[in-house]
């Protein structure tokens, strides 16, 4: 009789090299948020900035429903006012993150860049993607110290659909049970010192993607 062939349990499996450390590899997304602000009539540049972001445990949870085919995808950034602790020095951001705590915009990228390594554009694709959002003059105006890369419910940038659990900074107990389906889902936050966009700036950001 030919014997059975049975899957290894989880336990053997950590034993043959298959480890939490090998997942976390598969998942080793980081990210670069270059900011730019410049006057709208003159060109002065009046900010230039760069910092790290925080990768969400809900990208853990869009990457597995991308490869089971959901139809998602993120396509917006949204900015907000609500960052907590002070002006100059806010809170660190959250990985628990679920939605901005205070979002006042949110806009579709105006386009989407392969780099290489010498961060030069790539004809071809690589592991290096430059995601880019330009807010014009009237777009965004306000004391912004949040932000976040959104994969939106609807394709209507006026239409938010923030997931109820308000973990990360919002202070809820992060609820991994929550059906996020039903909800924006962001994968990339980020918190800084406030950056006062006037009605007369322009502000680019561009999000440097590494996976």
């Amino acid at each position: 009789m030919q014997k059975q062939l049975q899957m290894p349990k989880m336990s053997e499996a950590v034993s043959m090299g298959h480890h939490a450390g090998h997942t976390a590899q598969l998942l080793n997304l980081k990210g670069e948020v270059l900011f730019k602000m410049w006057d709208a009539e003159t060109g002065e540049v009046q900010l230039e900035r760069q910092q790290s972001n925080i990768v969400t445990l809900d990208a853990g949870i869009f990457f597995a429903r991308v490869v089971r085919g959901d139809s998602i995808r993120p396509s917006m950034l949204a900015v907000g006012t609500g960052a907590l602790g002070p002006v100059l020095a806010p809170s660190a951001p959250s990985n628990e993150q679920r939605s901005l705590n205070a979002e006042i915009f949110r806009k579709p990228f105006a386009e989407m860049v392969y780099r290489d390594a010498s961060g030069a554009v790539s004809p071809t694709a690589t592991n290096i993607l430059d995601v880019v959002t330009v807010f014009n003059a009237a777009e965004a105006v306000g004391p912004l110290n949040e932000m976040a890369l959104v994969a939106p419910l609807s394709s209507d940038s006026l239409v938010t659909n923030p997931n109820p659990n308000l973990a990360g900074q919002g202070g809820a107990a992060y609820d991994a049970t929550v059906d996020v389906s039903a909800s924006d889902m962001i994968l990339n936050h980020i918190t800084f010192p406030v950056i006062s966009k006037a009605a007369s700036s322009l502000f680019s950001v561009t999000w440097r993607l590494t996976f």
